[in-house]
């Protein structure tokens, strides 16, 4: 797998010297040489001022502190390293066997998934590969390929985001049950036409196309979802006959 290009510097404030005042009590040895030559194999790339010089994030420093501790504690090459920055960067987690140094602060400390509700905005937080999705959820290269057909999942160009994951590891455990994915239709359907529902109750937030109203429009939306999770449940457990409700 290639590796994804580090992330842009957001709110970089820090010089390198400063850079190397913060790391300096935790690795003794670091050196601006050591600083650029991490730049320029591509595993940290921070912004630059106007006159030239580089500006970096608390971000930028906590995967320094990362790399530097991987080196140092695990001996480990800067491949690896790599691989293991662009897993997190796309929000997943490296296995713990492997993890080592504590991975910067920002980035998802759940494996498989961002800690967050089901609504939360967090498709955009974790990409999973083909490969990494089949093992995070448990869910067999045939039957992912039957949700694909179904419409159940779908690849964002060679990614699969947090939704994707939830669908395929919660199908591949009711498969145990003897669901198939074209049993699950009628849940498709439904969650359609609820999601148009919540889409038509915003309408006149979004129609507004200022930040606000569209931020708004957003959060709107996810308590909606939310709330139509727990109406469905309900529904589902009264529907059900007395001797199965438990």
């Amino acid at each position: 797998m290639s590796a994804s290009p580090a992330r842009k510097s957001t709110q970089a404030t820090l010089s390198i010297g400063e850079v190397i005042d913060r790391l300096r009590s935790d690795f003794a040895d670091v050196t601006v040489s050591k600083i650029r030559f991490l730049e320029s194999e591509g595993l940290v790339e921070p912004s630059r001022a106007p006159s030239g010089y580089r500006k970096f994030s608390l971000e930028d420093v906590e995967r320094l502190r990362y790399i530097l501790g991987a080196q140092r504690d695990q001996y480990l090459p800067l491949k690896v390293i790599r691989e293991h920055l662009d897993a997190m960067d796309r929000g997943l987690v490296i296995p713990k066997s492997a993890a080592g140094p504590r991975p910067p602060k920002n980035l998802s400390e759940v494996e498989g998934m961002p800690e967050s509700d089901a609504f939360s905005n967090s498709n955009a937080e974790i990409a999973m590969s083909r490969a990494e999705l089949i093992e995070a959820s448990g869910v067999s290269t045939d039957l992912l390929k039957r949700l694909e057909d179904f419409g159940l999942v779908r690849c964002e160009g060679k990614w699969y985001n947090s939704d994707a994951f939830v669908v395929a590891k919660t199908v591949a455990q009711m498969a145990e049950f003897g669901f198939e994915p074209r049993h699950l239709r009628a849940f498709k359907s439904a969650a359609e036409r609820e999601a148009g529902l919540v889409e038509q109750s915003v309408a006149p937030l979004t129609g507004r196309k200022d930040p606000e109203s569209l931020v708004r429009a957003g959060e709107v939306a996810r308590e909606l979802a939310a709330l139509s999770v727990q109406l469905h449940a309900a529904l589902v457990r009264r529907a059900l006959p007395d001797t199965l409700r438990g």
